[in-house]
């Protein structure tokens, strides 16, 4: 065994956090099963306030629908993916592995009272902009600070102009936005 091989199996026997994909609303049975199974599990939740037909409920909703984080060891992760509902670890070709730093950040969130899903958006990425005086127009997302700054094309006069919007009025163009209306700038 060389000493490559001895470090990954090392790294393999320390816990780590993975990600189990799960079926569609199942993510509190599984992590039930998995608290039942002793294995340390984190569903991050945020309260929802719903309108049902003869009343308004608030519900605790998964911040990321269809995830439940673990923390294993490698070698023991068939004791997470025998969990009923369980379908897969999320990873390429082989399991991502989450950060303590990032956990640390998500519970962080929840502690502020104030955690809630929002469309996953990076530098770079084409975007719409879903509200405001400048609905529907897409364009490329360039900074990431307290608001987005997007830059906006206009083919017509082969110019384009950068604009700041709250992060909550933009969201990926591949995420369905439906609100295009024509004439309007679009992303290069």
């Amino acid at each position: 065994m060389n000493e490559y091989s001895r470090g990954s199996d090392l790294i393999a026997h320390e816990p780590r956090w993975y990600v189990l994909f799960v079926r569609s609303n199942q993510e509190k049975k599984v992590a039930h099963c998995l608290s039942d199974r002793e294995v340390e599990n984190l569903l991050p939740c945020y309260r929802s306030r719903r309108q049902w037909k003869d009343r308004r409920v608030e519900l605790d909703m998964p911040l990321f629908p269809g995830y439940v984080f673990v923390r294993l060891p490698f070698t023991d992760r068939m004791k997470a993916l025998t969990v009923p509902n369980v379908v897969s670890l999320i990873g390429n070709r082989t399991p991502s592995i989450v950060s303590d730093d990032e956990i640390m950040r998500i519970r962080q969130g929840l502690k502020q009272g104030t955690a809630g899903p929002h469309h996953y958006l990076k530098e770079g990425q084409r975007v719409v902009i879903t509200e405001g005086a400048l609905y529907g127009l897409q364009g490329i997302l360039v900074r990431l600070q307290n608001n987005l700054r997007v830059v906006v094309s206009l083919d017509s006069i082969q110019r384009a102009f950068m604009v700041d919007v709250d992060e909550s009025w933009v969201q990926p163009v591949d995420a369905g936005f439906c609100g295009m209306a024509r004439g309007h700038g679009s992303v290069h």
